[in-house]
């Protein structure tokens, strides 16, 4: 769907300044794929440790400022 021809040639400064630290920075993507596996791509837990995570959670109260009296 196009909505107009007048802006497709449009690149604003943050899409440039990217494209630019990119082109400069040669091997940044790898270095930012590798900080994400650190990061976020978790090898998945097996059924005992999830079960053994799951048992050692606090339970929380339902409102953790209330003073017990």
């Amino acid at each position: 769907m196009i909505f107009s021809k007048k802006h497709t040639l449009y690149e604003s400064e943050h899409t440039r300044f990217i494209r630019e630290l990119k082109a400069q920075t040669p091997g940044m993507e790898t270095r930012q794929l590798e900080g994400r596996s650190l990061l976020w791509d978790k090898a998945p837990l097996s059924l005992d440790e999830q079960e053994r995570a799951r048992k050692s959670q606090l339970r929380q109260n339902a409102y953790p400022y209330q003073n017990k009296v």
